[in-house]
């Protein structure tokens, strides 16, 4: 399913990529990511929101939004070279406030721990938080009262730091008990497992415009899916289990 988008309606000042604040043909008001955030990122984010939702992590809704040239055209803003026409990622917006320390004792335990081992499977430093701040990539919805999980543009990263990780994820706590509990492994390695049968279906719904980074598709994304496949699978592995 692809989402016409049909007003463009402002651009957000937060995160790393400034996300447009769109309109799409279906009435949902999108965050989209376009031509500006980089093929691979937006591979990234389609491919590990694909997952989260498989294990059940609580993420907006999203789709692959398409923009006119007609409306591009129409539009009077400075930076539209950043959207660009053509196929993009949208997330639906929610009203959300980023995810404070103080939220964090009202999440329950259980999907702390799956956050954090879900970011450490698929090499996802891109959340961090400290008493004193950070950038957790994480927000609270005010009308569930609910953690959701956003922001996976940086997953899959190939200089991923695992002791940066630990250091630094909002959940880190938890770390020490699953890592040294077998059950705990057994258990995130049979989900893992479950979620990567999923894994070619997910990738061939990936637009094929954003497997390569120009514009004319001549110049292949740096992203081997066949190598990243069996790096994913590998999460019975003692080297999975190891932090540094």
């Amino acid at each position: 399913m692809q989402v016409e988008i049909v007003e463009i309606i402002d651009r957000s000042t937060q995160g790393m990529t400034f996300p447009f604040i769109c309109r799409g043909e279906d009435g949902n008001i999108y965050f989209v990511k376009g031509r500006g955030a980089g093929r691979r990122s937006l591979v990234c984010e389609w491919i590990a929101g694909a997952l989260a939702r498989h294990l059940g992590l609580p993420i907006a809704p999203f789709e692959v939004v398409s923009t006119s040239e007609d409306l591009i055209g129409l539009a009077s803003r400075p930076d539209l070279a950043d959207l660009g026409a053509g196929l993009a990622f949208g997330s639906c917006r929610r009203a959300i406030t980023e995810l404070t320390v103080a939220h964090r004792d009202q999440i329950p335990v259980a999907l702390q721990r799956d956050v954090l081992m879900f970011d450490w499977w698929i090499k996802n430093g891109d959340r961090t938080q400290t008493d004193v701040g950070g950038n957790p990539n994480l927000f609270w919805d005010v009308e569930s009262n609910s953690l959701l999980v956003l922001d996976h543009n940086q997953a899959f990263d190939p200089e991923f730091s695992p002791k940066i990780f630990g250091e630094l994820h909002p959940f880190r706590a938890h770390i020490d008990r699953i890592f040294s509990d077998m059950v705990d492994r057994d258990a995130y390695a049979t989900r893992f497992e479950a979620a990567m049968a999923t894994w070619d279906a997910i990738c061939d719904t990936v637009p094929p415009d954003w497997w390569y980074l120009d514009q004319e598709c001549t110049i292949p994304l740096e992203f081997d899916r066949h190598t990243l496949k069996l790096l994913l699978l590998d999460c019975r592995s003692n080297a999975f289990w190891t932090m540094p």
